[in-house]
């Protein structure tokens, strides 16, 4: 499949518009509008194979701590069979933090599987993010949020990890 004809075909993350209309805009710079449309785009990026796009998708002080050796080996062994968004919350705030409830479902040498996750995110300077819930961070209660809002992290991100 052709660059061109990859992105007339239909995104992997089920809204139903091209990959050009959708998620490929994503990964090819431009920043996700929504928590919503970048858990989408992370989805599609793990179908492609894009763990540089993975990594700077997620929260900046834990990209260092990502596996991406792991990540890597799991978006390639695995065949993606779909995505269904069951909710998106946007929280509001100072910063501006989601919520989005999603099933993933893939295909490895285990067999089928469906993953049901409620993954938080968080907007800075323009951009959202995804929380990692599986990286600590490492901050006090009171000590500044990791996010960089300026906030005490007990007022910012603590809730959504």
């Amino acid at each position: 499949m052709t660059s061109d004809t990859q992105h007339d075909a239909n995104c992997p993350c089920g809204s139903g518009n091209t990959l050009g209309a959708c998620c490929g805009r994503y990964h090819s710079g431009l920043p996700a509008p929504s928590a919503e449309q970048l858990m989408r785009s992370r989805y599609s990026a793990y179908v492609f194979g894009l763990i540089d796009y993975l990594k700077a998708t997620t929260l900046p002080i834990q990209q260092d701590s990502l596996d991406l050796q792991s990540m890597k080996d799991w978006s390639v062994s695995s065949t993606w069979l779909g995505l269904d968004v069951e909710e998106s919350q946007v929280i509001g705030g100072q910063p501006e933090h989601a919520l989005v409830s999603f099933t993933a479902r893939w295909h490895d040498l285990a067999g089928e599987h469906a993953q049901h996750e409620r993954s938080a995110f968080v907007q800075h300077d323009g951009k959202w993010y995804f929380i990692d819930p599986t990286i600590t961070l490492k901050a006090g209660r009171n000590d500044p949020c990791p996010c960089g809002s300026g906030q005490k992290f007990k007022k910012c991100c603590a809730a959504y990890l």
